[in-house]
């Protein structure tokens, strides 16, 4: 204690106070050391200026350490700290915001944090000490301080809030102080920006604080230059060159406030300001302005795509500007629209895109502005419909040949992702290419053997994986042998551990395996053990203290802060495991039984990995890959592959449970808790009787009543977010995108409990019962349609599924059903009233009393004006399929003959091909039967239903099953004469494969 007062180097006394703190925090919770506190009140009263701080740092500590021991001095602390605060001594006053900004961050009691109100004014002051000093280093330190408690309790700075962003917007557009400063102060800003779930809409109702933030934002991206090096294309390590720090910082907050604020908020500050900078003789400005359309289009999406033509319009008159910079950013702004705004933004304007792209591809003495063009073409493919790409495929094509054969080493490169992305979208239509495409790949690989060709190299195999995906095995199998000798032989040979062949081939493997299809399997023994390992690497990390710089400045590595500890992880080797797993699902879903040679050596590595919470990735591959190994080795037992058997699949299942269902407890991402109920479902839709156990289904139950307690729970946060003061419309669409990610959520808990019932029946009946608590309150009108939809879902399966379900709840949901039946939500109607045909099929004798209700609720869905719309067709055949049902076992209490009528109106059922087969059926029983309910007085009926069995028979096996096509065919041949005329007009009106369909139908043979 006594060199806290003594020694005189300032580093060594913050050790001792680190040390100090330790050992105090160590020693209170022994209830030792009583003395700490006073003295420590001693030292901050000696009015010593070193003493003071080493005391208030000592505090500072303590008050994250120790937050307990010092609840019952916060009375005597505070006026203690404020004075320290108005000190003369810089250093005083920034240890006493330190201490101030601990206390707020580690008290969980919002009254005690309340204590600390009358300090936020002083700690700005305190900040602008430093800053009128030009301490800028402690001023930066205050900063940090600031932003941890804005980003912990944004709502403890309202009372000060107009004080606290005049003070950060100041600093942020500051000319004069340095980049650092600035950068920190706008992230104090983005931070109150992104307080969404602690403090929603708060910023947004400060007058003009979104245009003034979003200014001072967009003078951040002037801060870039036009070095040579950038305009070199012989590789793209110069790309970030000319980027300063503020040019960064402004690219990150922009993104930041984008997806914060959202776009009705920034777009109006947008839709000021961007117009006039792109007409600037400056080109920093019009570059800024087009990268600000690159930033904010992710979070500004729904208004983007409002005025997408005229934003599209900007980045084609920037592709033609005199400055190289501002036709990269055109590219740049383009690229990042067709991703976030598209397919929208393909479709209204890809035919003003694309030729503007290849004008930009011809700019050979720009190779940048040349390659980044080729790279917009990916995201432009990725989001367009093979026949919008069509028209322009020659042009395009011809360009990219153009430039793998004349371009830069970096336009060699983008061409060649560029080539391939487009093949991937043009699919079939790339076939006329290939011969032009394929010699001029294969001369790539053989030629580009030298270390700085290695990344054209792969680029040139993922272009051939792709195009062979595209033009099918038939066109490729010439070709395929040698690409994968070429692959076997550079797996052969060591690779240096930067070398990007291997992340490419892993994939292109799995492209291939697609091509061929089981024509690869000879290959599968190559691209395997490779493969495997990758999947197998273990995380490259480190532990260290905050202090050590080591991996500061490698982008390669993400760090993690844990306590008072920082976890350092190479994020490129967990990407090639992701890559890795991934394909190895391809391979799998694509072989299946060829596959069963790796399954168990694979289920052994997947099933460890659905807890690597080190990657999403790692865990999403492992959850898809369980169904598909047990499909595979279900497939192998079937087909008698050696090894393969019914006990097999059964090990594995049991194997691969209980992990599952821990791991679906414990996954902190609720889509991946998606995904994982999805696998969980699919699992148990492959069971078959016996292969599940009792306490096995018991775990997944209590899995999933798991799940609908925290979405509860989340859903009660939500709705506090509701009733707080700031709660805007920009708040509003927030939660709903939530809620339709929670939605999604509930979706794959029905799945699963509708699957569970499929399969077991009325032994599943007790478990779902015991989830009612919590799927009940669901039906309520109070709650989303979506998520009544899904409750109704559950009880459609338990109704069809359940016989002893049926008998005793039948009575007591009819009600719900009906009702549900007049909602204005479709989705919501054809639950319903599907619901409704499972009640009066399967349980007639319950349902009867209910079947006037019900013909009336289905009567009213099908006569709606808009039934056949595209948003209600698909409730209105389940409502026909319902009718089908009525006529079939209450013609006794409902009219048979105007039912009839009322249902043959409503032929072809098209939408659900499920209730169209089931109706399909029932029609050709009927008939066969000759039932002449069905064929009306004076066979009134009979011209509407040849016109719909011929329309029906047109889709091939869509509508109705083969064996009942063929007698509804045969139905046809006999029946059809007896309305002359009608069968001619129903066939002349179909399209050339629909009449195919039909004829081969009615010469007995079922269509391909």
């Amino acid at each position: 204690m006594k060199a806290l007062v003594e020694e005189q180097q300032k580093g060594v006394v913050h050790k001792v106070c680190d040390t100090v703190s330790e050992l105090a925090a160590d020693l209170l919770d022994k209830n030792a050391w009583p003395e700490i506190l006073p003295h420590l009140q001693e030292l901050i009263s000696s009015n010593n200026p070193a003493a003071m701080e080493a005391a208030l740092l000592i505090l500072a500590n303590l008050a994250s350490y120790s937050t307990d021991h010092l609840r019952p001095h916060l009375g005597g602390l505070t006026p203690v700290l404020g004075s320290c605060l108005a000190h003369s001594s810089i250093d005083v006053q920034v240890a006493a915001l330190h201490a101030c900004c601990n206390f707020i961050n580690s008290l969980d009691d919002a009254h005690e944090r309340d204590l600390f109100q009358p300090m936020i004014v002083p700690m700005l002051t305190a900040l602008g000490r430093c800053l009128s000093a030009s301490d800028e280093s402690n001023a930066q330190d205050v900063l940090e301080l600031l932003i941890e408690v804005a980003e912990s309790y944004p709502k403890f700075m309202r009372k000060n809030l107009q004080e606290v962003v005049s003070a950060m917007m100041q600093i942020t557009t500051a000319a004069q102080l340095e980049s650092p400063t600035r950068s920190l102060a706008a992230e104090c800003l983005v931070t109150l920006c992104e307080a969404r779930d602690k403090a929603p809409g708060m910023v947004r109702r400060l007058p003009n604080f979104v245009p003034t933030l979003f200014d001072a934002l967009m003078n951040f991206l002037l801060d870039v230059d036009d070095v040579p090096d950038w305009h070199r294309g012989d590789t793209d390590a110069y790309e970030d060159d000319g980027a300063n720090e503020l040019f960064d910082a402004g690219q990150e907050f922009l993104d930041r406030i984008a997806i914060a604020l959202g776009g009705k908020a920034l777009v109006p500050a947008a839709g000021t300001l961007l117009p006039v900078w792109l007409s600037d003789a400056d080109w920093h400005k019009r570059h800024a302005a087009l990268i600000c359309l690159a930033q904010i289009a992710e979070g500004c999406e729904k208004m983007m795509q409002e005025q997408v033509e005229p934003l599209v319009q900007m980045c084609l008159t920037g592709l033609s500007d005199t400055h190289p910079k501002v036709r990269w950013a055109s590219c740049q702004a383009l690229g990042q629209m067709c991703t976030d705004l598209g397919p929208e933004l393909q479709q209204r304007c890809g035919n003003a895109v694309l030729p503007a792209l290849l004008a930009a591809m011809d700019d050979f003495n720009n190779p940048r502005v040349q390659a980044h063009a080729a790279a917009t073409v990916v995201n432009f493919s990725e989001g367009c419909e093979s026949d919008l790409m069509a028209p322009h495929l020659d042009a395009l094509i011809a360009k990219l040949l153009t430039l793998l054969q004349q371009g830069k080493k970096i336009v060699q490169e983008g061409a060649l992702t560029a080539l391939a992305s487009v093949a991937d979208c043009s699919q079939e239509q790339f076939v006329r290419y290939y011969d032009a495409v394929m010699p001029l790949l294969s001369q790539i690989l053989n030629n580009a053997q030298n270390k700085e060709h290695r990344l054209l190299r792969a680029k040139a195999l993922e272009c051939v994986s792709l195009v062979g995906m595209a033009v099918g095995r038939d066109r490729f199998r010439s070709d395929a042998q040698a690409v994968m000798a070429f692959m076997q032989q550079l797996a052969a040979n060591p690779m240096e551990s930067d070398d990007p062949t291997q992340s490419y081939m892993l994939q292109a493997g799995a492209r291939l395996c697609k091509a061929l299809g089981l024509e690869f399997l000879p290959y599968l023994p190559v691209v395997m053990p490779p493969l495997l390992a990758a999947a197998r690497v273990e995380p490259e990390m480190k532990v260290h203290d905050p202090d050590v710089v080591e991996f500061e400045d490698d982008d390669d590595v993400e760090h993690i802060q844990l306590g008072d500890k920082v976890l350092a992880i190479r994020t490129s080797s967990l990407e090639e495991k992701a890559t890795a797993c991934n394909m190895i699902v391809c391979y799998v879903d694509e072989l299946r039984e060829g596959f069963f040679p790796y399954v168990k050596e694979v289920t052994d590595l997947m099933v460890p990995l659905l807890k690597f919470y080190f990657h999403e990735e790692v865990r999403r591959a492992a959850v898809s890959a369980l169904p598909n190994l047990v499909r595979a080795a279900q497939s192998a037992a079937e087909k008698d592959v050696p090894g393969a058997s019914k006990e097999f699949t059964v090990q594995m299942i049991s194997f691969m449970w209980e992990p599952l269902i821990a791991a679906i407890k414990k996954e902190p991402e609720p889509d991946i808790t998606a995904a994982m109920l999805d696998s969980l479902a699919e699992i148990v839709d492959l069971a078959e009787p016996g292969q599940l156990s009792g306490p096995q289904v018991q775990a997944a139950f209590g899995a999933l009543q798991n799940i609908l307690t925290a979405a509860e729970g989340r859903r009660t946060q939500r709705n506090k977010r509701v009733a707080a003061e700031d709660f805007d419309e920009e708040e509003e669409e927030a939660l709903a995108a939530e809620n339709e990610a929670e939605e999604e959520l509930y979706d794959q808990v029905g799945s699963c409990l509708g699957n569970f019932l499929k399969v077991f029946g009325d032994a599943a009946l007790p478990y779902v019962e015991g989830l009612m608590p919590s799927i009940a309150p669901l039906l309520d009108k109070s709650r989303p349609d979506e998520e009544r939809r899904i409750a109704l879902c559950i009880i459609d399966d338990m109704l069809e599924h359940s016989p002893a379900g049926r008998t005793k709840y039948l009575g007591q949901l009819m009600p719900v059903l009906l009702d549900a039946c007049g909602s204005c939500h479709s989705d919501l109607r054809q639950c319903a009233v599907y619901g409704v045909g499972v009640g009066a099929s399967l349980a007639p004798e319950v349902f009867k009393q209910h079947a006037p209700a019900a013909l009336a609720a289905v009567t009213a869905i099908i006569t709606a004006p808009d039934a056949k719309g595209d948003d209600n067709e698909m409730a209105t055949d389940n409502a026909l399929s319902a009718l089908a049902a009525l006529i079939e076992h209450h013609s006794d209490v409902c009219a048979a003959d105007g039912m009839v009528e009322l249902l043959v109106s409503g032929l072809p059922l098209k939408c659900d091909a499920v209730e169209a087969q089931k109706v399909n059926e029932w029609l050709v029983k009927r008939l066969e039967a000759q039932d002449q309910r069905l064929l009306g007085p004076s066979n009134k009926h009979l011209p509407k239903l040849v016109a719909s069995f011929v329309e029906t028979l047109g889709r091939a096996t869509d509508l109705v099953e083969e064996g009942v096509g063929l007698r509804m065919a045969g139905l046809l041949n006999a029946l059809g004469s007896s309305v002359p005329g009608t069968l001619e007009a129903a066939f002349t009106i179909m399209k050339d494969k629909q009449k195919a369909n039909f004829q081969s139908y009615m010469s007995g043979q079922v269509p391909k």
